[in-house]
């Protein structure tokens, strides 16, 4: 059984209630976690409070950086027990869960060399002054996860706050919370104080709720569902405090009539596979220019027909999405969409072998799909893409921004003025330019505009969201 890992050490939940964690390959229970509630919550920041106020906040950021990028170097010793982990927890493919943990390690590289590289600036002001800018911890930072990249999300969320100083509060997601837990153990281990690193396992409605509207708590970071960020932003506001959103996309690759085949094809059919479609910036939208739209989807349908989803140890293309419920909502796009008569393009299998209890989907392409149509305008977070036709530059950009998402898009195109005016156009938090995703893309600001939320991770960005800026203004004749 899982407990929660509070100032330094493994405890019990203080109901002692308890809830299953199932295997998504296999559909089976193979651990139990606490239900954290309330209290938990408080005994979480009590102790985030205590070392921020104590041990890890006397430390200079130079030494908060060593710390973190020993942690580094720790996650790289325990590489492989890390990605087995992983792959258990989500049940995605051994060469997926390698990745991320690799993407993990780095996390901790960038943010330990960069924990003392936040410098203030100075303003010229009137005759007499002098005026400083500097960046502050809040103190103690909430953060909720989810559950489709435990790992990466521990690395992108946590240590840009710890970084800046703050000691956090981590709630993962009650479906895989595990790597988090031994993260925080490995952290321990390197040297991170007592109560700088907390974890309260559980539900949403209980202890990430707790979480929000704990008065001990500066600032929150949330990964999730547009749903359930609004009520976050609510519980944040009803505490006069500021939270960072990321809440998933509907991201197009727009592939125009110059677009290299050979190098597009092979990537928009991973942009939507990766992780088995549940990654925010999936590619889950193809729009391509009618002059090429049969050849070019045509590509794609025959590449995603050789797709296939298995267990982790298989390493294929997909593995399992996380639980019955996900499993359920991908097939009731698919579903949905048959019904309406929009035509299957090419799907790929589930291979042989697999366990019967596990929550394995079939990668599906679909096209021509309407304009408005649900396959357009809601997030599947599975393996299934939908393609569209455009006529023109202009077209283009009207359907890549005609949903309410806005976190990433790919222009596909070797005329240059076009790659720079679609850039600009577009709707999005991040723009690739005849590519798509960049390996976690550590160093660079991630974030997105309406439904996908708002505040930017990764980067040095990041670091200044999870600080206040302070102004000094010193008169001295």
């Amino acid at each position: 059984m899982t407990q929660h890992f509070i100032n330094g050490r493994h405890i019990a939940g203080r109901t002692g209630e308890t809830m299953a964690v199932l295997a998504p390959a296999t559909g089976e229970e193979f651990t139990r976690i606490a239900c954290g509630t309330a209290e938990d919550i408080d005994d979480a920041v009590r102790a985030a409070r205590a070392a921020y106020e104590g041990s890890w906040g006397r430390l200079t950021a130079a030494e908060r950086g060593r710390l973190i990028s020993r942690l580094a170097l720790k996650v790289q010793d325990h590489f492989d027990e890390l990605a087995k982990i992983e792959a258990q927890d989500t049940g995605k493919p051994m060469a997926q869960a390698r990745a991320d943990i690799d993407a993990t390690a780095r996390y901790f590289e960038f943010y330990g060399g960069a924990a003392d590289k936040v410098h203030g600036h100075v303003i010229p002001f009137l005759n007499g002054y002098s005026v400083n800018v500097v960046h502050e911890p809040y103190g103690v930072t909430g953060h909720i996860l989810p559950w489709n990249y435990p790992a990466q999300m521990f690395g992108r969320s946590l240590t840009a706050s710890l970084a800046m100083g703050n000691a956090v509060v981590l709630k993962p997601a009650e479906d895989a919370c595990q790597t988090a837990l031994r993260l925080a153990e490995l952290a321990t281990e390197v040297g991170f104080p007592d109560g700088a690193i907390n974890i309260v396992t559980g539900g949403g409605h209980e202890a990430g709720e707790a979480l929000c509207r704990n008065p001990g708590v500066g600032f929150i970071s949330f990964t999730g569902s547009p749903q359930v960020g609004q009520i976050i932003q609510k519980a944040c506001a009803d505490n006069f405090i500021t939270c960072t959103l990321e809440l998933g996309g509907k991201s197009p690759q727009i592939v125009f009539d110059d677009a290299d085949f050979d190098a597009a094809v092979p990537i928009v059919c991973k942009a939507i596979v990766q992780n088995t479609g549940q990654t925010c910036s999936a590619g889950s939208r193809v729009l391509v220019q009618k002059t090429i739209y049969d050849d070019f989807v045509g590509a794609v349908a025959r590449q995603f027909s050789k797709l296939r989803a298995g267990t982790p140890e298989m390493d294929l293309d997909c593995g399992p999405v996380i639980n019955a419920k996900q499993r359920g909502r991908v097939q009731s796009f698919v579903d949905q969409a048959r019904e309406q008569g929009i035509p299957v393009l090419a799907e790929g299998a589930i291979a042989q072998g697999v366990p019967n209890g596990g929550f394995y989907v079939t990668p599906t392409l679909f096209g021509q799909v309407p304009r408005g149509n649900r396959l357009e305008q809601e997030e599947v977070f599975g393996p299934v893409l939908a393609a569209f036709s455009f006529d023109d530059e202009e077209d283009a950009v009207k359907l890549a921004n005609s949903t309410p998402y806005g976190l990433v898009a790919g222009v596909w195109t070797n005329n240059g003025g076009r790659q720079q005016r679609v850039a600009k156009r577009v709707r999005a938090g991040q723009v690739f330019i005849n590519g798509y995703g960049a390996g976690g893309g550590i160093e660079l600001p991630f974030g997105g505009t309406g439904k996908s939320g708002h505040g930017r991770e990764k980067g040095f960005m990041a670091l200044e969201e999870f600080a206040v800026a302070k102004t000094i203004v010193h008169k001295h004749g």
